[in-house]
């Protein structure tokens, strides 16, 4: 674990951005062999956003950004640096980052793209506190944005019904005193499992051709059953260890925001922690799993309709292709 050193680091802003298009189960099930009773009791998920074809990653990553900015009443100008976690940018290269800095009009500001599955909202989040905590940097923009829905396979129900697309973003800066802060992070991986989340073809293993196409290896392929099986079995003693590092327990956090993945693992792992769903800030259901997105989501639509009662602890934790894994204790 590292604590977090420096100059005070605190959210300044939040604001999040989902497509029009609401996808019901109901609408799935028109073509998959599917319910929507089956799909809620194993995931938990009702519907989800589906961006229009005229949107990209970087539209949707723009609008979240645009809305966290107002929200802090930071202007583009004053930003230092842009970091978008995605798994699917409009292109490999540029990234979507430097196009969002160019929409937003953030002349001053650096930008690049973190991909680490969807703990790279995590990832890309603990890069944006270094580089405030050691004064590198005074405003960034740390945003996750995803279109997966034109990266899974719609004919196959173990994939198709999961993911949703949508952005959201923070605006982190300096704190004084009596604002909130970012207490702790830490960042693991386990690569022996590299291979229960894929992507197949595309890239150098695999390029491009008519057979890869035809085979549909240019979507998600995951194993769903060995992917519940790690988050259930790592990430409840991963936590309670981030946790006893900072000396203290499970039951002294007030929020959990666990990665919107599915409503099984979350309610699995809160109740090997000996902790109330009732602490734990869910929209799963609305939107499905938004990837590198849904931490930031989650957080920027609940901090519209509510804030955190000052001293309240927040544990954001996420997992993801790799196996990667993390977790970020904020203090309100």
């Amino acid at each position: 674990m590292g604590k977090i050193l420096g100059n005070r680091v605190t959210i300044r802003g939040s604001g999040f951005f989902v497509p029009a298009r609401v996808v019901t189960n109901e609408e799935l099930s028109r073509t998959l062999d599917t319910t929507d009773t089956w799909i809620q009791e194993r995931t938990g998920i009702r519907e989800r956003r589906v961006a229009a074809e005229d949107e990209n990653t970087s539209d949707l990553a723009f609008r979240a950004a645009q809305a966290a900015l107002e929200n802090a009443g930071v202007a583009p100008c004053d930003v230092d640096m842009i970091i978008v976690a995605t798994n699917s940018p409009d292109t490999l290269f540029p990234g979507v980052a430097p196009r969002v800095q160019d929409m937003l009009g953030a002349t001053r500001a650096g930008a690049c793209d973190v991909q680490s599955g969807c703990t790279g909202s995590v990832y890309a989040l603990a890069m944006g506190i270094a580089g405030v905590s050691s004064g590198l940097w005074k405003n960034v923009v740390v945003i996750g944005a995803e279109i997966i829905s034109r990266i899974v396979d719609w004919s196959d129900r173990k994939t198709s019904v999961l993911f949703g697309d949508g952005s959201g973003a923070l605006v982190l800066g300096e704190g004084d005193e009596g604002q909130g802060r970012f207490v702790s992070v830490d960042l693991k991986s386990d690569g022996s499992k590299h291979d229960f989340i894929v992507l197949p073809a595309g890239m150098t293993a695999m390029p491009a051709s008519e057979e890869t196409v035809k085979k549909g290896l240019h979507c998600v392929f995951m194993k769903g059953n060995d992917v519940f099986r790690f988050a259930n079995k790592v990430l409840p003693d991963f936590l309670r260890s981030f946790l006893a590092e900072a000396d203290i327990g499970p039951k002294d956090i007030q929020w959990w925001l666990l990665h919107q993945a599915n409503m099984r693992i979350i309610e699995s792992i809160l109740s090997k922690l000996d902790v109330s769903p009732d602490k734990a800030i869910v929209n799963l259901s609305r939107y499905g799993n938004t990837s590198a997105a849904s931490i930031f989501i989650a957080l920027a639509e609940f901090l519209r309709n509510q804030s955190f009662a000052q001293g309240d602890r927040i544990v954001l934790s996420a997992f993801g292709a790799g196996m990667t894994y993390g977790a970020i204790l904020y203090e309100a």
